[in-house]
Formats: structure tokens, sequence, C-alpha cells
């Protein structure tokens, strides 16, 4: 019999994440008809196109060096997510240990002037002793990993606004600017922004950021070590029973997801592209938006390299919405819409496994009602 390739995982993966983009932009085009019609059609086609708007090819290519400026970050926190998930665990103290990335990269640049590649793996293991806390957490007192990892969420967001209050200007609650105080902690560009129109917040985060999420993916699909952490994540009492270390397995993947989410930080503020605000009362975006672009992705690192760039994409064409006709929040509200359908992929994925099985299940039926009854079966032996 001929495979279907819609039975495909990577085809099942591409399909419902474009079927989850396009129900997103229809119930956002939606939603600006009832704030105002008049100029609905040109905000949605204007968060799609973010910077194409523009009719310059130089001012193109400069913005589209900043989507990529902050799609490096998401990826690394899409990668976090992604890991963990793979073992079976929720990561939603990403964004908490992305928090522990600016802060340590921040300071460690802006007080003591550190190295970038210092500075970054210093966020690293910032980021790696959270998910550690949490595997710990998880391993030996059975507390649930989303439970601890909201709670040191806001337990770390303030405890870098306390630390990087050392580093910030006099007159505004924003930290130094790393281009200004900092140059030698500052990730190096190589000659990248030369490639769009000399963006200098443009750096080898970009590409290094690529460069892990094909590391994940070979180091979960094709070493031993994947192998074990997948197992722990199926049934962490038959990995145990193969011999198998589960806490251990438990512990070093939250450590990694951690580290990943700390690095993705690092590899934004370490630009220069931006600075963080010491009276921030909310956890950025950052972590929670991986989770999504995970999702979106397929749960595969290549996919969420796609994914990634995607959702940062829309969040930074909302940017452009006709501010004269629609609130300053309603790019965020589009953004959100779609993001928030991005979480329906395995659902989408679910329910063609289960059409695709029903339709097989009635030609199988139909094919033997065919075929004729063998001479002998069916009498008295």
């Amino acid at each position: 019999m001929k495979k279907n390739i819609l039975k495909n995982d990577g085809v099942q993966s591409l399909i419902a994440s474009l079927v989850c983009i396009v129900l997103g932009m229809l119930i956002g085009y939606i939603v600006l008809l009832f704030i105002n019609p008049t100029g609905a059609g040109e905000a949605i086609t204007t968060v799609i196109k973010n910077f194409l708007t523009y009719s310059k090819g130089a001012s193109k290519l400069k913005y589209l060096g900043n989507t990529l400026v902050k799609t490096a970050p998401l990826l690394m926190c899409s990668l976090a997510i992604l890991f963990a998930y793979k073992v079976g665990l929720f990561n939603i103290g990403a964004a908490g240990q992305y928090c522990a990335g600016v802060a340590l990269s921040l300071y460690a640049a802006l007080a003591w002037h550190w190295n970038w590649v210092l500075c970054m793996l210093l966020a690293v293991l910032g980021g790696a002793v959270l998910g550690g806390i949490v595997g710990l957490l998880k391993s030996y007192c059975n507390v649930n990993e989303v439970i601890s990892g909201i709670m040191l969420n806001w337990i770390t967001l303030y405890l870098t606004n306390m630390l990087l209050t050392r580093v910030k200007e006099g007159t505004s609650p924003y930290t130094l600017g790393v281009d200004k105080y900092a140059a030698s902690s500052l990730i190096p560009a190589l000659g990248l922004g030369k490639l769009f129109n000399n963006n200098k917040y443009v750096t080898i985060a970009i590409p290094l950021a690529i460069i892990i999420a094909i590391v994940v993916m070979v180091v979960l699909d094709k070493t031993r070590f994947g192998y074990e952490l997948k197992a722990t994540g199926n049934n962490k009492n038959a990995a145990k029973y193969c011999g198998m270390a589960e806490k251990r397995n438990i512990i070093l993947t939250l450590i990694i997801s951690g580290g990943l989410a700390a690095m993705g930080a690092a590899m934004l503020y370490l630009t220069g592209y931006e600075q963080w605000n010491c009276s921030t009362s909310s956890v950025p975006g950052m972590g929670f938006n991986g989770i999504a672009a995970a999702f979106l992705g397929g749960l595969h690192p290549i996919g969420t390299i796609l994914s990634s760039f995607f959702i940062q994409h829309i969040t930074a064409g909302g940017a452009y919405v006709d501010k004269t006709m629609y609130c300053a929040q309603i790019s965020d509200l589009i953004s959100a819409i779609i993001i928030y359908l991005c979480g329906f992929v395995l659902f989408m994925k679910y329910a063609m496994n289960r059409t695709l099985a029903r339709r097989e299940e009635k030609a199988a039926a139909k094919v033997k009602e065919k075929e004729p009854v063998e001479n002998g079966k069916g009498g008295d032996q």
C-alpha cells in the first residue's frame, strides 16, 4: 500500500501551522472590522508586511535586520521550551531564566566590562542554576515544574530589577547602553551588519542561534543522551527499570533548558539593541512567546527557526499599524491572537490523524465487503 503523505509528521506540522496562521489572521481581521472597519484591510496587511512597508530597499534591509536581531533570543527561548517538552517537561520558567540572563549578562558588561563570551557564559550559568532548582524540586520533592517555574519567574524578575538598578542611568529607569559604556562586551558583527544596510545590531548571535538549533536537533535525535532523555519523558518508571537515571535526566534537562533561555537574553542585550527597564513589573513576553514558537514549529528545531521568525515578524509588523485609527495596543492584540492559536498545532495534528484513521477504517471495511467468500469458510467443520 502506498503511504499517505498526510500521515507524515513533517507534512502534518506544516499544514497545522499554516491553518493556525490563517485562522489567526482571519480572527485578527474580524476584530479590526468591529473596532474600525474603514482601515481593517490596510491594518492587517501592514502587520503581515512589517519591514516590507518601506519603499526603499535600504530601509527594508535595515528593518529586516532588526527583526532578525529579536528573532535570535525568541529562537533560543523556543528551543528551551522544546528541549524540556521532548523530555515530558513544561518549562514555563523560561521567562524567569531569560530574566536571569538579562541580569547577569548586563551586570557583567556594565559593571565589570567583561568580554561578551564571559558575559554570555555567566548568563547561561544563571539560567542553568534556575533550571536546576526547578529540576531538583521536581525530582526529589515532586513539585510540579509549572508551579515552581512560575514562582521563580517573579522572584527572578524583581531580583533582576534590584541588581540592574546599580548600572542604570541616573535620570531614567533604563540601564546604561552597552554600546556606549561597555563596547568591549558587545557581540561582534564580523561584517554581517553590512548585509543589512550597516545595521550595527546585526551580529553573529543570529547564525549562532541557528547553529544551536541544529545542535539541539542532533543531540535529541542522534545521540544516546538524547534517547535517554526522551525515554525518561515518555515513561520515567520504565526508564528507571531499564537502568536510566531518571532523576538525573530530569535535572539535566531543565539545566540545559534554562541555559538556552538565558543565552537568548544575552544574545539580545549584548548587541546594544535594547536597555532593561529597572521598573519593569511584568515578566518579559519573550519566554512565553517561545512556547508559541515551539508549538508552531511542530516541536522540531528546524521548524522552530521558521516559526520564531514568523512570530517576531508579525509582532514587529504590528507596530506599523495606523495609530490614528486604532489604539496602540491593537498591534499587541493581533499578535496575541495569532500567537494564541499557534498553541493549537498539536490539536490540529491530532484531529488530522483521527480523520485519516477513520477514512482508512472505512476503506478497509469496503474492501472486506467486496472480497469473495472463500470456499469452505463459514461452513460446519
